[in-house]
């Protein structure tokens, strides 16, 4: 079994910046992929970023390439979202987690590791 339990989010103002935090324990990470995915109500979940656990690879979302970074600390099993220039298309509830899946994986059910989730507000 895995853990995850995510710290941080809020509210921020448009073009301000926020960082999530995940704490993961329990198997090992060696073939895992963890990531960050959101969902607004209504819609479906959509990937934000994803990051091999060791080898340090990265994917983004096309909405949020360029403003979030993805980033981890093997020593301390924890994994980071920075997310810059927030705007009206940011808002919603923040997942991180983790499966046996190539980064950049959209397929959902392939993670199979979730974190409790945390909002994230953009106000104007």
């Amino acid at each position: 079994q895995v853990q995850l339990v995510q710290s941080g989010g809020g509210l921020v103002q448009a073009g301000g910046s926020l960082s999530l935090s995940c704490a993961a324990s329990g198997r090992s990470f060696a073939s895992y992929a963890l990531g960050w995915i959101r969902q607004v109500p209504g819609r479906e979940r959509e990937l934000v970023a994803t990051i091999s656990w060791t080898g340090g690879g990265t994917s983004y979302g096309d909405s949020v390439n360029g403003r979030f970074t993805i980033s981890k600390d093997n020593a301390k099993s924890m994994l980071y979202l920075r997310m810059n220039n927030l705007n009206p298309e940011d808002p919603a509830v923040y997942y991180c987690a983790a499966g046996g899946v190539w980064i950049g994986s959209r397929d959902m059910t392939k993670y199979e590791y979730w974190g409790q989730g945390t909002q994230v507000t953009v106000s104007s």
